[in-house]
């Protein structure tokens, strides 16, 4: 691939003279003709399929009741219709990222959307509860196919000054995703569609999928590493073993009691680790073809953005679980009515993740990731506060202010994250990175709702009358923001060690370059994105 050429195979933009390339074999990009809108049909294509993920994580929990009274699935095959999708989307999605590097990026997209789309109509056709579990975590499986290659054609098709509105765009959609899933979830089993009680919830992913399919065909334009890549079995093997070894006891642990073998076991998941990085150490000098590219972890922003993602899924594992309980068992509430209070949190998110990164962030740098953090934390307090002073008499518009304030918050964060994390990625490595957002995120997530079992059940007690079971769940409700008021806390502190400016050197602002990792050739992003070296 030569310095002029995205990997998509069209021309990048000139680089402003401040980025101008520093390497004598660099040559100056040819401007992209402003009639090619392609690459803005190919966004709506991939943002509705990170969409369909979104919504797929969160509608099935809406849904439990009715699957569990109609297809007369026991409590375990309840767990495993959700727990079952989370373990093989966050066991593949590393595997997923790196596969899109190497046989292309919309290749492997279209295959994970074709097989998203079977796996829903397999749910939806379930004949039996065992059935629907394996359809589940053959969706999870598709899901980690699609879901990376997602950052991974934007990061290939668009320049770097366009970015900064296209991430404004996909943390609109992480928001919008986040709550309409219940929300839509709720609306589909109460108008039970054609007497088919839940199985429209599976079911409209059919044609969302094949029309995303027949146009992605169509207008994604096809990218990948430039140089040949190997996939990395021993690697995925040792990814997926780790992750299974900790997520798998953090899903089950609650119900079984909390086994001595599931601490083991997470345990036993560090060991692992340690040996898939060791690993990936030595296959990286041995052949420059490891599944993970540990090299990125030297990339500063990379690395503090990693970490920042891992913690802020803590933070929303913990609180979406645990505001579902405490609308729908503390409160009593409907389905319906739950999701429908979400709605102003939904429109917040979408609105400040829009803001940020189009005219915040250019001006404030990582100050508004910071505030962020800090308006998110205040909405948490604001939404004690008043679930204290309302107790079980609360209505959905007094939560409303809170709601408001915590998606005001999570908007400033979502959009100029993933941004700081991949503004400096080279593009060969972008299915990997992608892979280790998604990867952290969900990892992030199971953690959180590990943790729920100690911050919302472990102050609930184990035997409650009809009467008791209100008052509880909400003081268990508000038990449990204080730590993710906590951990929001933790998350400013982190973000500290995000680029003050997230995205300008990977806008080649410096006069040098970057330097690379330790004995790479030195590197230096253009306006584009687009590393030349």
């Amino acid at each position: 691939m030569s310095s002029t050429e995205t990997p998509a195979g069209n021309p990048a933009p000139a680089p402003s003279p401040a980025s101008a390339p520093v390497s004598a074999q660099a040559q100056t990009p040819a401007p992209l003709p402003a009639a090619d809108r392609r690459r803005w049909f190919a966004l709506a294509i991939v943002m509705t399929a990170a969409f369909m993920d979104l919504v797929d994580v969160t509608i099935v929990n809406i849904a439990i009741p009715s699957i569990q009274r109609d297809a007369g699935a026991s409590f375990s095959q309840i767990q495993w219709i959700t727990a079952g999708y989370a373990l093989a989307f966050a066991a593949g999605l590393i595997t997923g990222g790196r596969l899109g590097d190497i046989h292309g990026r919309k290749r492997l997209f279209l295959l994970g959307i074709a097989g998203f789309t079977l796996a829903s109509a397999l749910c939806g056709f379930a004949a039996n509860p065992e059935m629907l579990v394996a359809a589940r975590i053959l969706q999870g499986a598709m899901a980690a196919m699609m879901v990376p290659q997602v950052l991974s054609i934007v990061h290939a098709t668009f320049p770097a000054h366009e970015r900064g509105k296209v991430f404004g765009l996909f943390g609109a959609i992480v928001g919008l995703g986040a709550v309409s899933g219940p929300l839509l979830g709720a609306l589909l089993t109460e108008w039970n569609l054609f007497g088919l009680e839940w199985r429209p919830i599976f079911l409209i992913n059919l044609p969302v999928g094949a029309l995303a399919l027949v146009l992605g065909n169509r207008f994604i334009s096809e990218s990948k590493a430039p140089r040949a890549l190997k996939l990395d079995l021993v690697g995925a093997a040792l990814v997926t073993l780790g992750l299974l070894m900790l997520l798998y006891p953090l899903t089950r642990g609650r119900e079984l009691g909390w086994p001595l073998w599931g601490y083991l076991s997470m345990a036993g998941a560090l060991v692992v680790f340690a040996a898939l990085v060791a690993y990936e150490r030595n296959k990286a000098a041995r052949d420059g073809s490891p599944l993970i590219e540990l090299s990125l972890f030297r990339v500063k922003s990379f690395a503090a953005g990693i970490a920042v993602q891992t913690v802020f899924g803590v933070a929303l594992g913990v609180f979406f679980l645990v505001w579902t309980l405490y609308m729908q068992v503390g409160l009593g509430w409907s389905p319906l009515r739950a999701g429908l209070t979400g709605v102003p949190f939904s429109i917040a998110v979408s609105a400040a993740a829009g803001v940020s990164v189009q005219k915040l962030v250019p001006r404030f740098g990582r100050k508004v990731l910071q505030a962020g953090a800090l308006v998110m934390a205040a909405g948490v307090l604001v939404y004690i506060a008043e679930s204290e002073r309302y107790g079980l008499r609360i209505a959905p518009w007094q939560m409303a202010l809170p709601l408001v304030v915590m998606g005001l918050g999570m908007g400033l964060i979502v959009a100029p994250l993933t941004d700081a994390v991949l503004s400096e990625v080279p593009r060969e490595h972008a299915g990997s990175a992608s892979g280790l957002i998604n990867t952290v995120q969900q990892m992030g997530n199971a953690l959180g709702l590990g943790l729920v079992s100690v911050v919302f059940f472990g102050v609930i007690g184990d035997r409650l009358t009809p009467a008791e079971v209100g008052p509880a769940f909400v003081n268990a409700f508000q038990h449990a923001l204080v730590w993710v008021a906590a951990v929001l806390g933790v998350i400013f502190v982190l973000m500290s060690a995000l680029p003050k400016r997230p995205g300008r050197e990977a806008e080649g602002a410096g006069e040098s370059g970057r330097a690379g990792a330790a004995g790479e050739r030195p590197v230096v992003a253009d306006r584009a994105g687009e590393l030349v070296g």
